[in-house]
């Protein structure tokens, strides 16, 4: 046994930064990041007063769902929606409604709070 985490807790931003209707966008750690890919990216928001995080790849094309910082909800603001094919994505648990991925999920990061920060890894 080496000692070292493999899937260590990564501080994202402080619990005060996060307010309804706002995201912020993060770099997800990655043990092994290769040269030749983008770096991975996360997302985090308020779903009521639950903190959500996932992953920000749609599992369509593996492109970002925003194309605006910040922008990741539907014009009714009632799901996360890619903006390259349309894909809507219930904000609960992130699970494609509609679009070209139907049926298959955003990848959902354990989020925890660490005193004032909000904390997240890639699920085990």
């Amino acid at each position: 046994m080496t000692g070292r985490q493999e899937n260590p807790w990564q501080s994202i931003c402080s619990k005060h930064a996060l307010q309804n209707g706002q995201f912020v966008e993060f770099s997800v750690a990655v043990a092994e990041q290769k040269i030749d890919t983008l770096p991975l990216t996360g997302f985090v928001f308020l779903d009521g007063d639950t903190p959500r995080a996932y992953v920000n790849r749609c599992p369509h094309m593996g492109i970002e769902l925003n194309w605006v910082p910040g922008r990741f909800m539907d014009t009714d603001n009632l799901f996360l929606q890619c903006s390259t094919h349309g894909a809507l994505f219930k904000p609960g648990d992130g699970e494609c409604i509609a679009g070209p991925c139907q049926g298959d999920a955003l990848t959902a990061l354990d989020i925890r709070e660490a005193g004032d920060s909000l904390e997240v890894r890639l699920p085990e």
